[in-house]
């Protein structure tokens, strides 16, 4: 249970209810052992009265009064659970609240490259299923072990008192139940980590199924995609069944050892009784005591099977929780930003892939100015990008924002101060003003307004149903391409960075709405530093300085019409692109 040891915080954090929840337990079951004892006084006072002639309302009056005291003590043992269930089973809720903001915080502090390494249906899969699985664990089994542990030790010791031979004969077959759970309990645990893991197999496929659902419909690939399915579906099937196979030895196994100490019960008794040891009474005493143990008993099996599988999803839990971030935020103090930016000798490979990006790349700029890069795809363009966000460190040389180390500058401070926007223009699934404010909490309306109108996308914000308030579903699915680009531009700008990186941001959008938003941009941004990483000479020509990249390398660098004096790469891209478009 080694993997469990981190829910003790929590533990500790709720340790009130867990405490008051373990006293209404006790009470509960001493509630729950009186109405045996009753049951004995009843059938040893009939007999007396039956061999002293007494009268039938003698009788009647002794069924009625402990039959009363039944009634009475079975409720108070319902009430004292209610209470019982509204502490720990509320405990064990608040602790798998706590539990999955603990692991989805971690997931936004983890670098890129993690989400790289895994799939977005295993990351659910652990956020949900393992933590529900934790959850089991820390409601239903830890009460029912209490609740058991309580009984045994009211119940046995009231056994003990009355008769230590009986008793003995009794709990008999427990020694051989505590050995049957030892080594079925490890096959649980085996085949519960084999179970989870393929349900996270399963997750990953269904959630990328309905992610590329267009792709899979347009290639007419639905029956591929079924079968896949089908197969992992199937194998998750066939590890559930070996779960279930394991799992079910325990119940019939209990059964029997339960129903051995019920015939021991009263063979033994009747012998006692026989020789004056005990009364009749007490026979039908132990036998209620017997079954009182049934449940706990039987449900050692049970509670067993939630802990190892709280204990195998835990540790899939623990694995992400002990990951550490490659990105540290080494400072937390407050530290000026500002446009200057200089890379000395740079290069980095991407750690997922092992892809050198970037070779010993050198450039500077200076603050209010604009950088054009250029290269196709694959040049290492984006990764100058994520450099400066510090969506990854470099592997060598310097990065160096306003005069100091990136690495030595606060973290969000510098993300912040950054307005970037990313080629997919990636929206979330709320309104189209719920996009463009989303980096600024506290934008007005007229903000909003005046950074669609930058982007150039008022006019088809105007024609939508409910405008700024139109719903554009999961990943902007309600847009085009260019549309997104567009509303990924304004959200940028609402923020009001002091760096703007435009990462093939206009890849999507026509010629002419190209130049319009270009032409706003320059006015907008004239005040900051901005990077255009483009492909498209047309966007990054009126930049103060470009860079051609190739294979990771800056193998041109100069203004716009130096490079096309130049002939080289730059210029032929440039003269191809320009034929195109007339």
């Amino acid at each position: 249970m080694k993997n469990l040891l981190h829910l003790n915080k929590y533990l500790f954090q709720y340790k009130t209810l867990l405490f008051v929840g373990t006293i209404f337990i006790l009470i509960s079951n001493v509630f729950a052992l009186y109405p045996a004892e009753f049951v004995r006084h009843s059938f040893d006072n009939i007999q007396e009265s039956i061999s002293n002639n007494n009268s039938e309302n003698s009788i009647h009056f002794t069924l009625l009064k402990y039959g009363g005291l039944i009634i009475l003590f079975a409720i108070l043992k319902g009430v004292f659970m209610y209470f019982m269930r509204q502490t720990v089973i509320v405990m064990s809720r608040k602790i798998e609240f706590d539990l999955k903001n603990e692991v989805y915080k971690k997931y936004q502090e983890l670098s890129l490259s993690f989400y790289k390494k895994n799939n977005t249906g295993d990351l659910m899969n652990r956020i949900t299923e393992d933590v529900n699985r934790v959850r089991m664990y820390l409601g239903p089994a830890m009460m029912y072990a209490i609740n058991m542990f309580f009984l045994f030790l009211l119940v046995i010791s009231k056994m003990f008192s009355i008769n230590t031979h009986l008793t003995l004969y009794v709990l008999i077959p427990l020694p051989i139940l505590a050995v049957a759970v030892y080594f079925v309990s490890n096959q649980i645990n085996k085949k519960s980590e084999q179970s989870q893991a393929q349900l996270s197999t399963l997750t990953s496929i269904t959630q990328e199924t309905f992610s590329a659902i267009n792709i899979i419909k347009i290639f007419r690939n639905e029956e591929n995609s079924f079968t896949r399915f089908y197969e992992e579906c199937k194998n998750y099937k066939y590890k559930q069944l070996k779960l279930v196979s394991v799992e079910a030895w325990f119940f019939p196994l209990i059964i029997l050892l339960i129903g051995v100490s019920t015939i021991t019960t009263i063979y033994v008794g009747g012998l006692e009784s026989f020789e004056g040891e005990i009364s009749t009474g007490n026979i039908a005493e132990f036998i209620i005591y017997v079954n009182m143990l049934t449940w706990p008993v039987a449900s050692v099996g049970w509670v067993t099977s939630l802990v190892q599988r709280a204990e195998a999803s835990m540790k899939r839990v623990n694995e992400f929780l002990a990951s550490e971030t490659e990105v540290k935020n080494l400072n937390t103090n407050n530290t000026p930003i500002s446009g200057n930016i200089q890379f000395k000798n740079v290069s980095f490979t991407y750690p997922d892939t092992g892809i050198r990006a970037l070779k010993e790349v050198n450039f500077k700029i200076k603050e209010n100015e604009t950088l054009g890069i250029f290269g196709k795809t694959g040049s290492g363009k984006s990764t100058i990008a994520n450099l400066i966000n510090r969506m990854y460190d470099r592997d060598s040389g310097e990065i160096y924002i306003a005069n100091t180390d990136i690495k030595e500058l606060n973290l969000f401070q510098l993300r912040r101060n950054i307005g970037y926007v990313p080629q997919d223009g990636f929206l979330f699934s709320g309104t189209v003003s719920e996009n463009i404010s989303f980096g600024n909490d506290v934008v007005n309306e007229e903000d909003i307004v005046q950074a669609a109108r930058t982007a150039e996308i008022t006019e088809e914000i105007e024609s939508f149903p409910e405008k700024y308030n139109t719903i554009i579903g999961e990943r902007g699915v309600q847009l085009s391409g260019g549309q997104r680009q567009r509303i990924s531009i304004a959200r940028a700008i609402v923020i009001d960075p002091i760096i703007y990186i435009f990462d093939d941001c206009l890849s999507a959008v026509d010629a002419n709405k190209e130049k319009l938003i270009l032409e706003n941009l320059r006015s907008k941004t004239k005040n900051n530093t901005n990077i255009i990483i483009s492909h498209r000479t047309s966007s990054i020509q009126y930049a103060d300085y470009i860079l051609v990249l190739e294979n990771g390398k800056i193998i041109e660098e100069g203004k716009h019409n130096n490079l096309i004096q130049k002939g080289g790469f730059y210029a032929e891209m440039h003269q191809k692109q320009t034929t195109e478009n007339t």
